[in-house]
């Protein structure tokens, strides 16, 4: 899915703040665009006078709140106060959509917004939570990346000393913490991932397959949910849980040696079509959009055909529907979330602290996209087979 212009040019304008000059090169590379595209984007930009373009250059006029709000709306009534800080992982559209349902809530509100690109870097985004205060930002938005538990905790002692209204996004602490109190609002991945197994059972398959991430706490939700369901199903007769990609696990720097599921820590890519002959599997849950289209390419250029030989269900639904074969995929909320979280936020600013009630945590259900990923398996295995 092509990110929203806008939100693609406050990217630019958060990297060019945090920087200084800029290459319109390095802004493309990073941003995964076209130079053409960031050259678009830096000269509007700069006609709005939000930024200043040089030969081949991007350049910043001002401190993080002028330039992250288009001039048209600053001077609108309520918006006097430091601006709500915004902080999202980098390259990470799920999250990015969140961050754009979130985003008309609070300037309906009268609320200036400070968007905050978090680098693929342990740690990212405690400085830029740290020079969001330090501009005088009033309220935090935050979807922490969280690739693994030692990154999880290391996050925990000074997010929840945040002197500031604070909302999580698409996570869920762990039960105990120190976060464990705060307002957060998330997807049901549970939720989500029964309603893929039960619309591959309600089919009549037996025999399910779930490749998946475990690099984020989206990941691990499903991957756990996934193990829970399916072994409670007194229908699925088979099922196994391995990695969707190579690259899908937390990494050196943040991975804490836990596994989940029976995947071995491999370099090398995943051969589905093996492993769906190996277990006679005629289902597969896949888990994101992009390794799901990726494995469903594999899995055409092996002869498999989706979904007359294996159905298929994505777990996302970003890109899903733009497979060759639409994917029946697993939406999560992704605008809602942002929007609750928004809501939840403006709530707590409006009051002060003795009267804002009590902590909230929100789950929203995903929802099923049926497409023509799925239909019932060929030819069914006898029950008990081995």
């Amino acid at each position: 899915m092509r990110e929203p212009v806008e939100l693609r040019r406050q990217r630019i304008l958060a990297v060019v703040r945090s920087r200084g000059a800029v290459k319109v090169s390095v802004l493309a590379s990073e941003l995964d665009v076209s130079v053409v595209t960031v050259r678009r984007d830096v000269e509007e930009l700069a006609r709005a006078g939000r930024l200043r373009r040089g030969h081949g250059v991007a350049r910043p006029v001002g401190p993080v709140e002028e330039v992250t709000v288009p001039a048209a709306r600053a001077e609108e009534p309520g918006r006097d106060g430091g601006p709500v800080a915004l902080v999202v992982p980098e390259r990470h559209s799920y999250l990015y959509e969140a961050a754009y349902g979130a985003r008309p809530v609070l300037e309906e509100a009268g609320m200036r917004i400070a968007l905050h690109i978090a680098p693929q870097a342990p740690g990212a985004e405690r400085p830029l939570v740290e020079a969001a205060l330090a501009a005088g930002a009033r309220g935090l938005l935050i979807a922490p990346r969280w690739r693994g538990a030692v990154s999880e905790a290391a996050d925990y002692g000074w997010l929840s000393e945040v002197a500031v209204p604070t909302v999580l996004m698409e996570r869920r602490p762990r039960p105990g913490s120190a976060l464990h109190a705060l307002d957060s609002v998330c997807s049901d991945h549970w939720y989500g991932t029964y309603l893929a197994v039960d619309h591959l059972v309600a089919l009549g398959h037996r025999r399910i397959v779930l490749a998946a991430r475990d690099d984020s706490p989206t990941a691990r939700s499903v991957r756990r949910a996934f193990a829970e369901i399916a072994a409670a199903r007194p229908e699925v007769e088979d099922w196994s849980v391995v990695l969707s990609s190579p690259d899908a696990v937390p990494g050196p720097d943040h991975d804490d040696g836990t596994r989940l599921g029976d995947a071995p820590r491999d370099r090398t890519p995943l051969d589905l079509a093996a492993l769906l002959t190996e277990r006679r599997a005629t289902a597969a849950v896949l888990h994101g959009d992009v390794d799901a289209l990726m494995l469903v390419q594999r899995l055409a250029e092996q002869g498999v055909r989706v979904p007359r030989d294996c159905s298929v269900v994505a777990y996302d639904d970003v890109v899903a529907a733009l497979s060759s074969t639409p994917l029946t995929a697993v939406s999560p909320p992704k605008a809602e979330v942002g929007r609750a979280a928004a809501e939840l936020l403006l709530h707590r600013l409006a009051r002060p602290l003795d009267t804002a009630g009590p902590v909230r945590r929100i789950e929203l259900l995903p929802t099923l996209k049926v497409r023509g990923s799925t239909q019932p398996p060929a030819s069914r295995p006898t029950p008990g087979e081995n």
